[in-house]
């Protein structure tokens, strides 16, 4: 692909990240070029390379490195700390470590001899102190002797994604080559992208969705400008700047920005369209009358692609859409038969071109198994479909909590409180936003004897978890509701919400350092 559109596009700028601007043929160039600087660090097809990095050009150096040479990035979320770090390491085998030098604390309070690191590269300013014994460290390293294309194919996997686990340990979706490539097809022609867009994400490259707006902006002529992080305040300001027509939003982020004042900027851009999946139906109209961007809803996730989308103007807002050309859906019970329009269950898919869909989870076969069982991959939503084929987002069926765009892992955050020496159980589970999506709320339970305040619990979690992750409201309860052998019954917490007896973090003022 990109030696392709290298040759088709030449000095058309297709990434810009703050002041790097790339060309297509520079970019072809530069992915050589760091899979030969990875190539002669010893790392070959097949190895993985752990990316700790935020949206910056040194992100996208090594990444397409490592898909030029053969070798398997494995971005992982910046936020990411403790248990859910190391588990990372330890099941990917990362040989090489890229990672900003700011974020080195975090693996450096791992156990050195978890996972399989060889090597680190740092970026920024050189690290303080010494890496473990038998680690290596340089900086970043500029580009090197290019490297021939590796002999990949369309199924090999070009990425680990970690996306958080529901019942257990977070899974490293296998993303292959071909995926980015359907996901940059099918995304394009929903948000209608052609040469001359200039597409402008905030979101972060480790996640699918920034990551694939790279392959809509490679397969279409188009441009992709990447911001470091979202501000709602300068929002508007920066589409204007970049003179953006296409961005990126998740439904948090527009109530975000509608609660903002009044400001010129609200009209001064010319972005025509957003792709925004999971805002509430409400939000729409006030949304385009007030900035004159269209939404587009829709659905897909890691181990998918834009599967189900919604054209402008239909369905009304609130729905999902419809199966997109190329795959396929059904609604089903918990035996995998299908129901009737208009009746809630499972949301299960399947692709009908090879490798659209991520191939399994690395190095747990069993996970595999049972997300992909009878064929079908099982999403774990739970969702209705009319009698037009429109389909609309009920609930979860897994046990995970969706905060600002993150993923959070119930049993990972239960994890960390079970141990606090105070903590004798507990049970996390979401409850609603005023934003529209997840808080994450822990009902839990004290040893025989002791007191715990729920900010020094709160404070205890904000050292081993992201800061997404840390609970916002804490309930101290005698006991949890469990069935009658001893399985935790969430649905009645999550029934229950927030009670007069929860403490609320953000009333209490206290705000989690990220």
């Amino acid at each position: 692909m990109l030696q392709r559109q290298a040759e088709r596009f030449g000095n058309r700028p297709l990434f810009v990240a703050g002041h790097v601007r790339w060309t297509f043929a520079e970019t072809a160039s530069i992915a050589a070029c760091y899979a030969g600087a990875l190539g002669r660090a010893g790392i070959r097809a097949g190895d993985r390379v752990a990316l700790m990095c935020s949206n910056r050009a040194e992100f996208m150096q090594a990444f397409l490195g490592c898909v030029w040479l053969g070798a398997i990035a494995v971005p992982i979320n910046v936020a990411s700390r403790g248990m859910q770090l190391r588990h990372i390491l330890e099941n990917s085998g990362a040989r090489l470590l890229i990672v900003e030098t700011e974020l080195l604390d975090a693996w450096r309070a791992l156990d050195p001899a978890s996972g399989a690191i060889e090597q680190v590269w740092t970026i920024g300013r050189p690290p303080a102190l010494p890496l473990p014994a038998g680690v290596t460290s340089m900086a970043f390293p500029d580009a090197a002797e290019p490297a021939p294309p590796g002999k990949v194919g369309p199924g090999d996997t070009a990425a680990i994604l970690y996306t958080s686990g529901t019942t257990g340990a977070s899974k490293g979706v296998c993303c292959p080559q071909a995926q980015f490539y359907w996901w940059g097809v099918h995304t394009s022609q929903a948000l209608g992208i052609g040469q001359g867009d200039v597409l402008t994400t905030t979101l972060p490259l480790f996640h699918t969705n920034a990551l694939n707006s790279f392959y809509q902006a490679l397969l279409t002529g188009a441009t992709l400008v990447v911001e470091r992080r979202f501000s709602a305040s300068t929002f508007w300001a920066d589409m204007a700047r970049h003179r953006a027509t296409v961005t990126y939003l998740l439904g948090a982020m527009v109530p975000i920005l509608l609660s903002r004042p009044l400001s010129p900027d609200d009209r001064a851009h010319r972005a025509r369209i957003a792709l925004a999946p999971g805002v509430p139906a409400q939000f729409h109209d006030a949304f385009v009358e007030r900035f004159g961007t269209r939404l587009i809803d829709g659905y897909g996730s890691t181990e998918t692609n834009f599967v189900i989308g919604a054209d402008l103007g239909r369905p009304p807002p609130g729905s999902m859409g419809s199966v997109r050309p190329g795959f396929e859906a059904r609604v089903v019970d918990e035996h995998d038969e299908d129901l009737p329009d208009g009746q809630a269950g499972e949301l299960v898919l399947r692709a009908t071109q090879p490798y659209a869909f991520a191939t399994g989870y690395f190095a747990m076969h069993d996970k595999t198994v049972e997300a992909w069982r009878n064929l079908w991959f099982h999403t774990g939503d739970r969702v209705v479909r009319d009698a037009g084929g429109n389909f609309r987002f009920v609930d979860r069926l897994k046990d995970a909590i969706r905060r600002r765009g993150e993923n959070v892992s119930s049993f990972e955050v239960e994890q960390v409180l079970l141990s606090h020496p105070d903590v004798e159980t507990a049970a996390v589970y979401p409850v609603r936003s005023e934003l529209a999506e997840d808080e994450v709320m822990a009902a839990v339970v004290l040893r025989a004897g002791a007191t715990l305040a729920a900010l020094d619990l709160v404070r205890f979690c904000e050292k081993q978890m992201p800061y997404f992750a840390v609970p916002r409201f804490v309930e101290f309860v005698d006991a949890l509701p469990v069935t009658e052998n001893g399985k935790v019954q969430k649905f009645k917490l999550r029934e229950r919400g927030i009670t007069e007896h929860a403490w609320d973090r953000e009333a209490a003022g206290y705000q989690v350092k990220r």
